[in-house]
């Protein structure tokens, strides 16, 4: 159920916090300092936003990296990614089959291919 107030059933005045009259403060001398103290228009910049970069912390380093970034300097960058994405893909199904093999479940088969992921890195191949 919605009340509503009645400005006649107050006794007290509103306090207030504007001293003076209307014509002062308005059209008063502080007015026109005041314009002139602000800018007419107010430029904003444009923020800066960063991509994040994906980077192999372990770049440049490895036995087999000089190799793989000439590969990747020759053939080029698109089909390199794409070469070495195949290869990865094959790598997995790989240590697929030989967890199928072996009979580890798919927790043990993850932590294989991560620490295939962690020795590529050491040795340069995701370089």
């Amino acid at each position: 159920m919605a009340a509503s107030i009645s400005a006649s059933r107050l006794h007290k005045p509103l306090p207030s916090s504007f001293h003076g009259g209307w014509g002062s403060s308005i059209c008063g001398e502080t007015t026109g300092m005041l314009a002139k103290s602000v800018p007419e228009v107010i430029r904003v910049a444009k923020p800066v936003r960063f991509r994040p970069v994906m980077k192999n912390v372990n770049e440049g380093k490895g036995v087999f990296a000089p190799a793989v970034v000439l590969a990747r300097n020759i053939i080029g960058k698109k089909r390199f990614n794409q070469l070495r994405g195949k290869a990865i893909a094959l790598h997995s199904q790989i240590i697929t089959e030989f967890c199928k093999s072996i009979g580890a479940d798919a927790k043990q088969r993850q932590g294989l291919i991560r620490l295939a992921k962690k020795n590529g890195e050491r040795l340069g191949f995701l370089a």
